[in-house]
């Protein structure tokens, strides 16, 4: 079968492997789609981070680069191994890419996100959605009933979202600022408003703000070039500030703009996974005290995330920007994202093409 290999810096390869083996206790699938992550650029352009080198093989699935791509995606189940009673080949499902140890507890509540050794299939090994078929353990398999299966593709990066707001404590009826529109920044925004907040955001790039307005996202946005946008949401609040605030950006002065912008007592989530250590006005944390949390991959949230798309509270497809096959992987998938990122959220990728 053909996939995508990722050797090395700006090294990646489409080749022909052999197929995946079902074992008992997996599940075999067939992807329709596998979107392109921002995880997946850094690695192009910066790795190996999550991939293990060449030589240095990942502690819990035994391989380093090469390795498969790809974590974001869909398909249809061709095949059950021994002792999988509970889904139906033909059956379409996305994966909850997590590799941990087999003696992790995954149940419900668990912080499994967490735990030692921690890495995802398409970077750590275990195959990857940039192929044309894969075999995942059965607890990271999850039924996505009539969600068609391109949309379906988001529902990882969505998780990610709505881990995040699940991090935030955050309620109905609350107003949230988010800093930074780019595919998590959008996604989380989506989150939010589908669970009842208000929400604002904060975008330089003219495409990516008009997205937010377009998709609905967002009451309103706010261009820092343009507004003191912490001030104007103080003024949208009566002075209060935001309840929460939501760092989807990696930049330091939008830190420090949701630092002036969440009111006293408010929570700032940080999204965004950071490249250098940024500095934090420790001083206003302290005085308003803030809550300034983490958030990282999701644990239980692939449920939650698809009865939100499947009840018709977030549709998903603004939010697909291109389709392309696996040959133009690098042409039209990461060069775009990286030379013409500002008028994409999300490229998915159909491995058979």
């Amino acid at each position: 079968m053909r996939a995508a290999r990722y050797y090395d810096q700006k090294d990646i390869r489409i080749e022909d492997i052999d197929e995946p083996v079902l074992q008992p206790g997996t599940v075999a699938i067939d992807v329709a789609w596998c979107g392109i992550c921002g995880t997946d650029l850094h690695e192009y352009l910066e790795g190996p981070i999550f991939i293990p080198p060449a030589g240095h093989p990942h502690p819990i699935s035994g391989e380093s680069a090469p390795v498969t791509l790809g974590h974001e995606f869909s398909g249809t189940i061709t095949a059950l191994g021994e002792g999988v009673t509970d889904l139906q080949v033909g059956e379409n499902v996305v994966v909850e890419p997590y590799i941990i140890h087999d003696d992790v507890d995954t149940s419900a509540g668990q912080q499994y996100q967490l735990s030692k050794d921690m890495n995802f299939i398409g970077l750590g090994g275990r195959g990857g959605g940039l192929a044309e078929k894969i075999v995942v353990q059965r607890r990271w398999v999850h039924p996505i009933g009539q969600i068609p299966l391109d949309q379906a593709a988001l529902i990882e990066p969505l998780s990610v979202a709505h881990h995040a707001f699940v991090r935030s404590d955050a309620k109905e009826g609350q107003v949230a600022i988010v800093g930074g529109a780019g595919p998590i920044g959008l996604l989380t925004a989506a989150v939010l408003k589908a669970k009842g907040l208000k929400v604002y955001v904060s975008e330089l790039s003219e495409a990516r703000k008009a997205k937010a307005l377009e998709t609905g996202v967002a009451e309103e946005v706010f261009d820092p070039r343009e507004v003191d946008v912490a001030q104007r949401v103080r003024e949208l609040t009566d002075g209060r500030g935001a309840d929460v605030g939501f760092e989807c950006s990696s930049v330091p002065v939008v830190l420090d703009m949701l630092l002036d912008a969440v009111a006293a007592g408010g929570v700032i989530v940080n999204v965004s996974i950071w490249g250098h250590k940024p500095q934090v006005d420790m001083p206003k944390l302290v005085l308003k005290e803030i809550d300034l949390r983490g958030t990282i991959g999701y644990a239980g949230d692939h449920p939650d995330t698809i009865e939100l798309v499947s009840s018709g509270k977030l549709d998903l497809a603004p939010f697909i920007t291109g389709r392309i096959g696996l040959d133009q992987l690098v042409s039209e998938g990461f060069d775009q994202l990286i030379n013409n990122n500002e008028h994409h959220v999300k490229i998915i990728v159909d491995p058979r093409g």
